[in-house]
């Protein structure tokens, strides 16, 4: 057992909240914290190495540790709660070091989201490639929260075609109105508002998901009610009654933040209103999340940055929009993303098959848990704000 292990290992005995048991490589175990507690979490150090990663870097190296195989879990959402729970407790154990803190707040300035730049940080995640995101989502190929409200038997697909029903209804859109999609992934949404007689104009910087939105309305027959382009929403053209926009403004980038929200007001009708589902950062998470880039900024959405609840009031304010109704239902995105899990869990043979090495596996399956855990936790919350035009 190296300098780090003992370090690590002292420094976990701090454990304030929860039960952590950790099997050790060398086959012993120890447990930490309170033994009749009820908030539990296991974990398996495969390697001495992974000490060293969690030292150095923290929360990162936990992650990074975890993809490259030195360690595992049961209940990786459950392990990732208890850490956070602890987090003021382990101390510098739960922060990547100062060096690397600045490695990579310089890496995701790099990802800046101009028109080029938001292109290509959308390519990195989105354009992954239709046949893999088919193989984990739900029919309707929806990737944002679904909405079970309150109805923990409710099946996955019913629960997204229920989020698109709740934000049609907010909005009052009728048969006969024309609505603006900011960001319309694989088409769920246009499909279901084209269903109702509903006009939709969609715009997506993802060539891949534009293809299969396209093809699924021609199947359907409602191509002739929704036109999709590729286009940036800094270059929309035209007014609209209504603006819908599904955890979009996660990718826009903080120096952008005015742009997005000044185009909501500018392209809505006298009246009109906007539904924007966001994911958000608790308020007083977001001063240390802002000059501390995390594991899904670094790994997963390059150039991505969440708005906490405060900043979305204030830029509402600034752009002249005036807020009617801030919804949240975090915990269906904690359920959400946990069945997401699940599911790329039963298909990770096919994934592999797609050429996706185990590290990337690995990597995806901590991504899912790791947001769970967020919405468990409250840190972060998933919203939808309803908007209108002031």
């Amino acid at each position: 057992m190296d300098l780090a292990s003992r370090f690590v290992l002292k420094t976990l005995e701090r454990f304030a909240v929860g039960r952590l048991t950790m099997h050790l490589p060398n086959g012993t175990s120890r447990v930490f914290g309170a033994a009749d507690a009820k908030l539990s979490g296991e974990i398996e150090v495969k390697d001495w190495k992974f000490f060293r990663h969690v030292l150095l870097d923290g929360d990162i190296g936990f992650a990074e540790a975890y993809m490259e195989g030195l360690c595992d879990s049961p209940d990786l959402p459950r392990l990732i709660v208890l850490l956070a729970e602890n987090e003021r407790q382990l101390g510098r154990v739960a922060r990547n070091n100062v060096l690397r803190n600045l490695m990579l707040r310089l890496l995701h300035r790099k990802h800046d989201n101009s028109r080029d730049g938001a292109k290509r940080n959308i390519h990195a995640h989105y354009d992954l490639g239709n046949s893999f995101y088919r193989l984990w989502l739900d029919p309707t190929m929806t990737y944002s929260s679904a909405l079970y409200d309150g109805d923990a038997a409710k099946p996955l697909e019913a629960a997204q075609t229920a989020k698109y029903e709740r934000i049609l209804s907010q909005l009052g859109a009728k048969q006969g109105d024309n609505i603006l999609e900011i960001g319309c992934g694989w088409g769920g949404f246009a499909e279901t508002a084209a269903r109702r007689g509903i006009r939709v104009t969609g715009v997506t910087i993802s060539k891949e998901q534009l293809e299969f939105a396209r093809g699924r309305l021609e199947r359907a027959g409602l191509a002739h009610h929704v036109d999709l382009q590729f286009r940036d929403y800094r270059d929309i053209q035209g007014r609209y009654d209504h603006i819908v926009s599904i955890e979009m403004v996660e990718a826009v980038g903080e120096r952008y933040w005015p742009d997005y929200f000044d185009t909501l007001k500018r392209h809505l009708v006298p009246g009109g209103s906007a539904l924007v589902q966001a994911i958000v950062i608790a308020d007083g998470f977001f001063d240390n999340y802002r000059h501390r880039p995390d594991f899904i900024q670094t790994y997963i959405f390059p150039g991505g940055m969440l708005l906490s609840q405060q900043g979305i009031a204030e830029q509402c304010r600034r752009a002249g929009l005036k807020v009617a109704e801030l919804y949240g239902f975090g915990l269906d995105y904690a359920r959400t993303l946990e069945t997401w899990l699940h599911r790329f869990d039963s298909v990770s043979d096919q994934v592999a098959k797609l050429g996706f090495d185990e590290r990337f596996r690995r990597m995806w399956r901590y991504y899912l848990a790791y947001c769970a855990a967020g919405f468990t936790t409250r840190r972060t919350d998933v919203l939808q704000a309803h908007f209108k035009a002031i």
